[in-house]
């Protein structure tokens, strides 16, 4: 699931809170509408997040992170950490 392309960068935008797809596609600078909606609706089947129409007018779609959806952001914060605090233990050894 998160080894398909873009899957990370879509679920870390949506860390932010509620887009539309407009504003989701443009803060992921990366996949055409074409492949952000394939993923967007791979992950709503995954349940990490969950697609809301609000029938409007005008009719505006959003999407929003569950609760395993904002779980990610979490684990994605703590590998990041762990990245960094290795990248600074490995720099001193290397010299």
């Amino acid at each position: 699931m998160l080894g398909r392309p873009w899957n990370a960068l879509i679920l870390n935008v949506l860390q932010e809170g509620s887009l539309r797809f407009s504003e989701l596609s443009e803060r992921a600078k990366g996949p055409g509408d074409k492949v952000l909606s394939s993923r967007l609706k791979e992950l709503e089947a995954q349940g990490l997040l969950v697609r809301q129409v609000d029938a409007g007018p005008p009719v505006r779609v959003s999407y929003e992170l569950t609760r395993a959806g904002r779980e990610f952001g979490e684990l994605a914060q703590a590998i990041e950490r762990w990245g960094r605090e290795l990248v600074q233990e490995v720099k001193p050894r290397r010299r």
